[in-house]
């Protein structure tokens, strides 16, 4: 009598693993696509490195009033080599940040509704567009003052020698973290996109909200003096602000339309 062999997998399974390594191909095109898109950002951001990090220097020569004889520090022979490829490669990834954007949501947007494509897809040039005006208002209203403090603590003790890797680094930690923290009321959107948060709760919390922009501004801002905490405090509030009225729209998008009988 013959036996029949038993299948190592059965239909449900191959299916499953059909699907997993479909899931994982899809991810390496991402990936591949993103990675592409930041090295080209980066051969390009080689051309004009050079004119980045003279205005990443601005703010500096107005601090120390010497705008002939500015030069940062290097401390190592590749030192300026290795900040001015670190800035081509910034210079890359915000290039790169439309494919970036793009990529990481035609992976996830697949497991999602109708309602809630259509919602992501119409914060997507927000994203952009927040960023640069948290980056504007960091460059702007809290570099110079923030630099001011820094070069004029204590000159009777310390004298500032500033190199170009903590400069540069400061600098541009400084501007990244603030044009983060101006993304908060797309995250809130997008969250009340999946009814993960609703307006009533975070009117009723707005004493957390008061609480947590402190301790942002704090942990955002170089110093320790109470006007630049103020100066990205008051900001904060304004986005928390407009993340409620945000929030409500994302609401009003993912309503159910009302059930009509037929007649």
């Amino acid at each position: 009598m013959t036996k029949t062999l038993k299948p190592l997998l059965t239909a449900e399974e191959q299916e499953l693993r059909m699907s997993l390594w479909e899931h994982l191909n899809e991810l390496r095109s991402r990936v591949m696509w993103a990675f592409g898109a930041v090295l080209i950002g980066t051969i390009v951001g080689v051309f004009f490195a050079g004119d980045v990090l003279n205005l990443l220097r601005e703010p500096y020569c107005r601090v120390v009033e010497l705008p002939n004889d500015c030069q940062l520090a290097i401390l190592d022979p590749t030192g300026g080599i290795f900040e001015y490829f670190r800035i081509a490669l910034l210079v890359g990834g915000i290039l790169a940040i439309p494919i970036l954007t793009f990529q990481s949501m035609m992976f996830v947007l697949p497991a999602l509704t109708w309602k809630e494509k259509r919602g992501i897809l119409l914060s997507l040039p927000v994203i952009t567009l927040l960023f640069i005006i948290g980056v504007v208002f960091a460059w702007s209203m809290l570099l110079p003052p923030a630099l001011g403090f820094l070069e004029g603590f204590a000159p009777t003790i310390f004298k500032p020698t500033w190199t170009a890797d903590l400069y540069i680094g400061f600098v541009t930690s400084l501007l990244f973290w603030v044009g983060v923290a101006f993304e908060m009321p797309l995250v809130f959107f997008v969250l009340s996109l999946f009814s993960v948060v609703t307006p009533r709760p975070m009117i009723k919390n707005w004493r957390f909200a008061i609480v947590g922009s402190a301790i942002a501004a704090a942990l955002i801002t170089p110093t320790i003096d109470p006007v630049n905490m103020a100066l990205v405090m008051g900001p904060l509030l304004c986005l928390y602000t407009l993340s409620i009225f945000l929030v409500w729209i994302g609401g009003k998008i993912i309503q159910p339309a009302p059930y009509v009988p037929a007649e």
